[in-house]
C-alpha cells in the first residue's frame, strides 16, 4: 500500500514538473527571442527552428546541474526514504505556489532562487522535525544541511549581478568605440575578428566545458579534448573569422550569424541551466524511488546514501524534457505574446512605457550618479572626450526610414554575453538566475550606449534595485513557505500530498490557461494599425470598464453601509487595478503615433496607416475613462477612510438615495452596448438623456441633503461622504457621456456619417467629427481633473426639449468674453 502510494506521488511529481516547464518556458522565452526578432534578422520560423535546437542541446547538457536537486542543498544520508520525498512533494508545492503568487503581483522573481531557498527550506524543517523529536540539541540541526554550499550559491548569484552588469557595460563601450554607429562601414574590416571572437567565446563555453556535464559524453571524448585543447581553440576562433570575412566579402549580414548563434546559445544555456528548476526534484525522486523498490524491501525509514552519488540523469528524459520546451516555443500564445509585448516596451523606438516603476533609492542614485558623471566628464581630457563623442555619435535618420527596435551589435553583445556568463555558471554546477543575468547585461549594455538619458535612468536604476530586492524577497519567500508546506506533510504524511498536488495543478491551469488577463486587450490597442481597429478595440472596451466601475462602486456601497474595511480596501484595490489598466491602454496613443511596433506576425497588404484624427479621437477616449476611474478611486479611498477612522455610516433618506442612483446609472450599460453595436446618433442621444435625468437627480440630492442635515442631525464627516459619492457617479456619467460622443465622432470619421444615421437625424454629429479642428469646447471634453469641467452636447428629451449639460468653466469663460 505505502509503495503504490508513493508510486502515485511520484507520478504527480512528475506531471506537475511538466506542467511547471510549459509555463516557464512560457514566461522566459523573451530572454532568448527578444533580440534576434527585435532586430529582424531572419524571418522569425528561422529564428524559432535555431531557439528550439538550442534549447534541446541544452536539456540534454544539463545532467551535471541535476546534482543540485539530489544532495545539493542537503545530506541525503541523513534521511529516510519518506523524509526525502515528503521534502521534494513540499519543493514542488511550495516551487509552483510561490512564482504563480509572486506573478500574480506582478513582482520580480527567479525560478532558479526560488528552488535553492525552497530546498533549504524544506530540508531545514525536516531537520528540525528529527531534532525535537530527540534529546539532541537543536543546533544539530545544521548537520543536516549544507551551509557553505547554500553561501557559495547565494554569492554566485549576487556576483551575478554586479557582474554581469559591469561585464555588458564594458564590452559594449569597447564594440561601440570599435563599430560606432554607422557600423556600415567599420563592420568592413572589423565584422570577421568580431565573429570569430563571439563564435569562439560561445563554443567554449557551451560546447568544450559544456560537454563535461553532458549525458552522453564517454571519458575518451573528455581526454581527446582535453589534449588537443588549444589545437581546437585556435581552429576555432580562425574558421569563424574567415567564415564572417567572408560573408562580409559576399555582401551578406555576418550579424545574422552572430545574433542567430548568440540565439542558439542563449537558449542553450537556458535550458542547461534551468531545466533542474523544473525537471531536477521530479527526476531526484523517481531516481530515490527506482533505488528503495529495489533494495529497501518496503523499508520507509531506509537512508538514502544513493543520492550521494554522481548520476547521470538519463538521456531519454532530458530529451523528453528538452522536447516538451521546444513545443512550448511553437504553441504557447503567451510565450509570443511574451515576446511581442517585451519589445514594444523596450524597443528605443516607440517608448510607451519602463518595465520598472521610479523609486526612491533610485531616485537619490540617479541624482548622485549625475554628480559623479559632471565630475568624470570635467577630468577626462578634451580630445578622450572629443574621441568618444565622435564614435558616438547617432547616425542621420532618414525620413520615412524604418527604425529597428534593437541595435545589431548591442544585440550580439547581450546575446553572446549573457550566454557566456551562464555557461560558466553551468560548468561550474552554480545555478543563476538567467532572467535577471540577461536582464543585467542588457542595462550594463544600455548604459555603456548612452541609452541611460536623464528620462528613462531613473527607471533602469530603479529596475536592477528591483532586481536585488526581488531576489532577497524571493529567498526569504521560498524558504518560509517551503518550510510550511513540509510542516504540513510531517503531520499529515502522504495523504495531505495527494490532495495538495491536485489543487496545485488545478491553480496553475487555471491561472495561466483560462483566467483572462489584461494583455491581450492591451496586445489589440498596441497592434492597431488602421482607423477601423482602433474603433473596434474603443467600441469593445468602452462598456467593458463601464460594467467594472458600476461593479466596484455597488459593491462599495455594500461594504461601506455594512462598516466592512476589509470589502472596502478589496474593492478600493480593484479600483485601482481599472485605473492602471486604463493609464496602459492610453499609453498606447504614443506607440500609435510612432507607429514603429514590431509585429511577429506582418499580413500582407495589411494597412499600417491611421490617420491623426482616429489618433486625436482615441487619446479623448482614454482620457476621459482615466478621468472617470480616477473619481471612483477617489471616492473609494475615501470611503475606506471613512470606515477606517469609525465615523457614523449614515442611513436613512441618504442611503436610500445613493441606491436608487446606482440602478439609475446601472442603466447606462444598455446604452452603451447599443453604441458598441452601432454609433449612431440616436444611440448617443439616448445616452446624453439619461446622463441629463441622472444629473437633474443628484443636483436634488445635493439640495435636499440641507434639510437632512437638519432633521437627522447628520455628521460633516457624513455628508462629506455623502457628497463625494454622488459627485463620484456625476463624474462617471458624464465622462461616459464624453465617450460616447467621443465614439460616435470617431465612427464617422471611419464609417462615414451615411452608414451611421438616417438623413433626418436630430443631433449634428457631423460637428463632433470635425471638433477639435475648430475648437470647439462646447464639445470636447478636457481631461483635467477639475469634477465640474464636463461635456456640453445637444440633444433632446422624448418632449423635445434641448438637453444641454453644464457647461465647463473654461467655456463659460469664453462665452463672456466673446
Amino acid at each position: 500500500m505505502f509503495e503504490a502510494i508513493v508510486f502515485i506521488l511520484v507520478v504527480m511529481l512528475m506531471l506537475l514538473a511538466t506542467l511547471d516547464l510549459f509555463v516557464g518556458v512560457s514566461n522566459d522565452a523573451a530572454n532568448f527571442l527578444n533580440s534576434a526578432v527585435g532586430t529582424r534578422i531572419a524571418p522569425l520560423f528561422v529564428i524559432m527552428l535555431v531557439a528550439s535546437v538550442g534549447v534541446l542541446c541544452g536539456a540534454t547538457f544539463s545532467s551535471g546541474m541535476m546534482e543540485v536537486a539530489r544532495k545539493g542543498m542537503l545530506y541525503p544520508e541523513l534521511f529516510s526514504f519518506e523524509e526525502i520525498m515528503l521534502i521534494f512533494a513540499a519543493v514542488m508545492i511550495s516551487d509552483v505556489l510561490l512564482l504563480n503568487l509572486f506573478n500574480s503581483f506582478g513582482l520580480p522573481t527567479s525560478t532558479t532562487v526560488s528552488i535553492v531557498f525552497e530546498l533549504l527550506g524544506a530540508a531545514t524543517f525536516a531537520s528540525f522535525y528529527k531534532v525535537y523529536g530527540t534529546d539532541l540539541p537543536l543546533s544539530d540541526i545544521f548537520s543536516y544541511i549544507k551551509l557553505d554550499r547554500t553561501a557559495t550559491i547565494v554569492s554566485a548569484i549576487l556576483l551575478s549581478v554586479v557582474l554581469a552588469f559591469i561585464t555588458g557595460m564594458v564590452v559594449q563601450f569597447i564594440c561601440r568605440l570599435l563599430f560606432t554607429f554607422r557600423f556600415d562601414r567599420t563592420v568592413n574590416y572589423l565584422g570577421g575578428v568580431f565573429c570569430g571572437l563571439s563564435l569562439t567565446a560561445i563554443s567554449y563555453f557551451l560546447v568544450i566545458k559544456g560537454a563535461k556535464g553532458a549525458s552522453f559524453m564517454k571519458p575518451e571524448y573528455l581526454d581527446f579534448i582535453d589534449t588537443h585543447f588549444n589545437t581546437i581553440m585556435w581552429c576555432i576562433f580562425i574558421g569563424f573569422t574567415i567564415l564572417g570575412q567572408l560573408i562580409i566579402l559576399l555582401k551578406g549580414n555576418v550579424f545574422r550569424l552572430i545574433i542567430l548563434a548568440g540565439t542558439f546559445a542563449l537558449a542553450f544555456s537556458f535550458a542547461g541551466n534551468d531545466l533542474v528548476n523544473f525537471v531536477g526534484v521530479p527526476l531526484a525522486a523517481l531516481d530515490s524511488f527506482e533505488f528503495w523498490s529495489e533494495n529497501a524491501f518496503g523499508n520507509p525509514m531506509f537512508l538514502m546514501n544513493h543520492l550521494n552519488e554522481n548520476n547521470v540523469t538519463s538521456t531519454i528524459w532530458l530529451f523528453l524534457a528538452g522536447s516538451v520546451m521546444c513545443i512550448t516555443l511553437w504553441v504557447s500564445k503567451k510565450a509570443r505574446q511574451v515576446v511581442q509585448t517585451s519589445i514594444n516596451l523596450s524597443s528605443s523606438t516607440s517608448g510607451s512605457r519602463e518595465q520598472f516603476g521610479a523609486s526612491t533609492l533610485g531616485r537619490i542614485i540617479t541624482r548622485m550618479g549625475l554628480g559623479v558623471s559632471r565630475a568624470v566628464y570635467k577630468t577626462v581630457p578634451n580630445n578622450s572626450a572629443r574621441f568618444i563623442r565622435h564614435r558616438y555619435r547617432q547616425p542621420t535618420v532618414v525620413k520615412g526610414q524604418e527604425r529597428l527596435p534593437f541595435d545589431y551589435v548591442r544585440a550580439s553583445v547581450n546575446l553572446v554575453v549573457a550566454a557566456t556568463l551562464i555557461s560558466v555558471a553551468t560548468s561550474l554546477k552554480l545555478p543563476l538566475s538567467t532572467t535577471y543575468v540577461c536582464f543585467m547585461v542588457a542595462m550594463g549594455s544600455s548604459f555603456a550606449d548612452g541609452a541611460w538619458d536623464r528620462e528613462s535612468a531613473v527607471y533602469r536604476i530603479s529596475g536592477v534595485v528591483t532586481v536585488i530586492a526581488g531576489w532577497f524577497l524571493t529567498g526569504i519567500s521560498a524558504f518560509s513557505f517551503a518550510a510550511f508546506i513540509n510542516f504540513i506533510l510531517c503531520n499529515l504524511g502522504f495523504y495531505a500530498a495527494l490532495f495538495l498536488i491536485p489543487c496545485v495543478f488545478a491553480l496553475i491551469i487555471y491561472t495561466n490557461f483560462i483566467r483572462k488577463t489584461q494583455t491581450a486587450a492591451v496586445s489589440s490597442i498596441l497592434s492597431a494599425k488602421s482607423d477601423r481597429e482602433i474603433l473596434n478595440s474603443v467600441a469593445s472596451t468602452v462598456p467593458s470598464y463601464y460594467e467594472k466601475e458600476i461593479t466596484c462602486i455597488k459593491t462599495a456601497l455594500d461594504a461601506f453601509f455594512e462598516d466592512n474595511e476589509f470589502g472596502l480596501r478589496k474593492v478600493r484595490n480593484k479600483a485601482s487595478n481599472i485605473a492602471d489598466a486604463i493609464s496602459i491602454e492610453r499609453s498606447a496613443y504614443y506607440s500609435l503615433a510612432v507607429g514603429s511596433e514590431q509585429k511577429l506576425y506582418p499580413i500582407k497588404n495589411q494597412s499600417t496607416t491611421s490617420t491623426n484624427d482616429a489618433k486625436f479621437f482615441f487619446y479623448l477616449v482614454f482620457s476621459n475613462l482615466r478621468e472617470a476611474s480616477k473619481s471612483v478611486h477617489y471616492a473609494l479611498d475615501q470611503a475606506v477612510n471613512h470606515v477606517a477612522n469609525r465615523h457614523t455610516i449614515f442611513g436613512g433618506a441618504m442611503k436610500e438615495s445613493l441606491f436608487d442612483l446606482v440602478k439609475r446609472i446601472d442603466k447606462l450599460v444598455e446604452d452603451l452596448r447599443a453604441i458598441e453595436e452601432k454609433q449612431s446618433a440616436a444611440n448617443v442621444e439616448s445616452v446624453v438623456k439619461h446622463a441629463k435625468k441622472l444629473n437633474r437627480d443628484i443636483d436634488k440630492c445635493q439640495m435636499e441633503l440641507v434639510s437632512i442635515i437638519g432633521r437627522e442631525h447628520v455628521s460633516m464627516h457624513s455628508s462629506e461622504m455623502y457628497l463625494t459619492f454622488l459627485q463620484c457617479m456625476r463624474d462617471l456619467a458624464n465622462r461616459y457621456v464624453a465617450v460616447s460622443m467621443q465614439e460616435r465622432a470617431l465612427a464617422e470619421i471611419v464609417l462615414g456619417k451615411s452608414h451611421l444615421d438616417e438623413a433626418d437625424s436630430q443631433v449634428q454629429s457631423s460637428s463632433l467629427a470635425t471638433a477639435f479642428r475648430e475648437d470647439r469646447e462646447d464639445i470636447s471634453i478636457s481631461s483635467s481633473d477639475k469634477a465640474d469641467e464636463e461635456i456640453v452636447a445637444p440633444a433632446y428629451e422624448d418632449d423635445g426639449e434641448m438637453i444641454i449639460l453644464p457647461k465647463s468653466p473654461a467655456a463659460m469663460e469664453q462665452e463672456k468674453n466673446s
